[in-house]
């Protein structure tokens, strides 16, 4: 495509997904996103469920928490999704999906997983290390601390304040879902 005024090329509009259940959002997360904006015209952190993982926090609610902390970074947008990441991918036109890897056993699943995106969907995947501050974060682990009842306040140092607050409220109330419960039977 030529500009009409220089006729130079227009070069595309690059959009990216970074998927996850984010559930909830770690500093690694944030890190991810700081850094892959940069790389695109646009990040879309999408916010999903992913069937094999319990919930702390509802859809709604994570992405509220993702808006208020990473949706004033310049090109990123925060949408929910339903379904397969492909599906999203092609339906809202972006180019790649982002991925954070951790450690080698994240990058053994994302391999996995960025073949069979580009096999079912032809999306192509982009990969950034995590900063080694956040490579031992999980989200699984913050879910399973607050379930048992740990002291929220010693994850400052992964989690942003308004994730802080938020599990000190629901582990204060009594609301930890039972669902989010290791103990929990499966469903």
């Amino acid at each position: 495509m030529l500009s009409s005024t220089n006729q130079s090329p227009v070069p595309p509009h690059r959009v990216a997904v970074f998927p996850g259940q984010f559930d909830p959002i770690t500093f690694g997360h944030l890190d991810v996103i700081r850094r892959g904006v940069t790389l695109f015209d646009e990040l879309v952190v999408a916010v999903g469920n992913n069937p094999d993982k319990r919930e702390m926090f509802s859809l709604p609610e994570r992405v509220a928490i993702i808006q208020e902390t990473a949706g004033k970074i310049p090109g990123v947008t925060v949408q929910q999704f339903h379904g397969l990441t492909v599906d999203f991918v092609k339906q809202i036109k972006a180019t790649a999906i982002l991925r954070g890897i951790r450690d080698m056993s994240d990058l053994h699943y994302e391999f996995q997983l960025a073949l069979a995106n580009r096999a079912v969907g032809g999306v192509e995947t982009v990969f950034i290390m995590t900063g080694d501050q956040f490579a031992l974060t999980s989200s699984s682990l913050i879910r399973q601390i607050v379930s048992l009842g740990g002291d929220i306040r010693q994850l400052t140092g992964i989690l942003p304040e308004v994730v802080i607050r938020r599990l000190e409220t629901r582990q204060q109330s009594g609301h930890i879902s039972q669902s989010t419960r290791p103990d929990a039977p499966a469903t």
